[in-house]
């Protein structure tokens, strides 16, 4: 398996790249418009078929680039089921399964940072949790109808997977790439110590400024990447 953890400075925002090497078949998740080109040029350089565009939800800080690499590439768009993106190609539920050559990718339903939200499993042990299991921290849960107590539940459903399970999110803002299980299980604060009525009390404390692109880049994703016809 050819996979590979990609980062665009401007909005903090990790996309991943799974491949079968054997069959060229790859999936980008979570791609950055802005980002697009550089995308295209890693799979010409390594010889890769882009079958998927996953989104593990829609975002609010970042415009993706799915709908655009549709336009190129022929792939599918994929979304969590819910997502309000009737551009998209197929939506996902807890346990579906998509297949990139050999390597199976299963859906884990994640909501509480958004209303629609999923994390995917690749070959039971890379887990792509986007933005709401973070190293250390969590996502937010005070727009896009957000629910910190589903959050929550949803943590501790990841939890319940061996310690071994390497973490990748959706985005880092400290310069952490990875983590597991088993280290956020012993050392995020945002969930040691707490119970599920702590948690919500701690995030709807929390008092933060609303994404910058937020009016932007949320009406965009519903259009898959693609800005509003006048």
């Amino acid at each position: 398996m050819l996979f590979r953890q990609l980062f665009d400075r401007d909005t903090w925002t990790y996309t991943y790249l799974i491949a079968d090497e054997a069959s060229g078949e790859a999936a980008l998740v979570d791609p950055v418009l802005e980002q697009c080109d550089r995308d295209l040029a890693l799979l010409q350089d390594l010889g890769l078929t882009l079958k998927f565009c996953l989104e593990t939800h829609l975002h609010a800080d970042h415009i993706t680039a799915a709908g655009r690499l549709r336009e190129l590439t022929g792939c599918e768009t994929v979304v969590p089921a819910g997502a309000n993106a009737t551009c998209a190609d197929r939506f996902v539920v807890e346990g579906d399964r998509l297949q990139v050559g050999s390597i199976a990718i299963t859906v884990i339903e994640t909501r509480g940072h958004t209303d629609s939200h999923a994390a995917y499993l690749i070959h039971q042990a890379e887990l792509l949790t986007g933005d709401s299991l973070l190293i250390r921290g969590c996502g937010r849960t005070d727009f896009q109808s957000g629910d910190a107590g589903q959050l929550f539940d949803s943590v501790q459903r990841l939890f319940q997977l061996p310690d071994n399970t390497r973490v990748w999110p959706g985005h880092d803002y400290r310069g952490h790439t990875v983590s597991t299980i088993g280290e956020e299980k012993r050392l995020n604060r945002r969930f040691v110590g707490r119970d599920r009525q702590s948690f919500i009390t701690f995030m709807n404390s929390l008092d933060l400024p609303d994404p910058q692109r937020i009016m932007e880049a949320v009406p965009a994703n519903e259009r898959c990447g693609h800005p509003a016809t006048s």
